[in-house]
């Protein structure tokens, strides 16, 4: 009977035991990728290895609940709410960490066009990384393009904000994350986004201030120069003048 040595284990042996987590982590920190909470880590997770993450992520939820004096085993509200929430994080609103960018379909900006365009106010929802509370909103963005700008269909400016929003995120650099993609992918002269949110940590817990909103903004290019554009953008977004 042969024995196995170390140099003969392929790699499903040695893998053997590993979480599926410590194995993403492995490839991350080997590629000496940050992989902080609004980071997207799609291109080091392997096909059926999300399948099994949730599967992990409900396991330990399970520990969780249990931590909390829940009796999962007796309740019939929460017998399955581990499944629930994991199946919840990793497939619905933390998917944009481990999903690829949708795909856009851009087309040469043929007719030249040249005038600012708005998009918006577009619907985000997305979970503050401190608490895990949820941050629902509204993004409205400005264009200015050029004659070598890359044009997107309306949509596509909605599916881009919900990749970058569905993930813990900070507001704050979540429209920086939201204006280097769109600066990436369409190559603008000029773009403005304005965003307007309302925290759940903040009124669901904490001072349980249920009013406040976080409004913020990122411009790029010919809005950083141009006070005049940056006012005619900010005129035309309904309600906030």
């Amino acid at each position: 009977m042969l024995m196995k040595t170390p140099n003969s284990m392929n790699s499903t042996d040695e893998d053997i035991g590993i979480p599926v987590s410590e194995k993403i982590r492995q490839r991350l920190v080997a590629s000496r990728k940050r992989f902080n909470a609004n980071d997207n880590i799609a291109e080091f997770i392997e096909p059926g290895e999300l399948e099994k993450l949730l599967d992990e992520v409900e396991e330990k939820m399970k520990g969780v609940l249990s931590s909390l004096v829940i009796d999962t085993e007796r309740d019939h509200n929460t017998d399955n709410t581990a499944r629930r929430v994991a199946k919840m994080y990793v497939n619905e609103v933390f998917k944009g960490r481990y999903a690829k960018a949708p795909e856009i379909t851009e087309f040469p900006n043929a007719e030249h066009l040249n005038e600012l365009m708005i998009v918006g106010p577009i619907t985000v929802r997305s979970a503050c990384s401190h608490h895990f509370c949820p941050v629902i909103g509204k993004i409205w963005i400005g264009v200015l393009p050029n004659e070598h700008t890359n044009v997107i269909g309306l949509s596509k400016y909605a599916r881009l904000a919900e990749w970058i929003m569905g993930r813990p995120q900070i507001q704050e650099e979540a429209v920086v994350q939201l204006a280097d993609l769109i600066m990436e992918k369409t190559q603008p002269d000029g773009l403005a986004v304005v965003m307007e949110a309302s925290h759940f940590c903040m009124s669901w817990r904490g001072v349980r201030e249920m009013d406040s909103k976080m409004i913020n903004s990122v411009m790029r290019g010919v809005f950083l120069k141009d006070s005049a554009l940056r006012r005619e953008f900010l005129s035309l977004i309904p309600g906030r003048n």
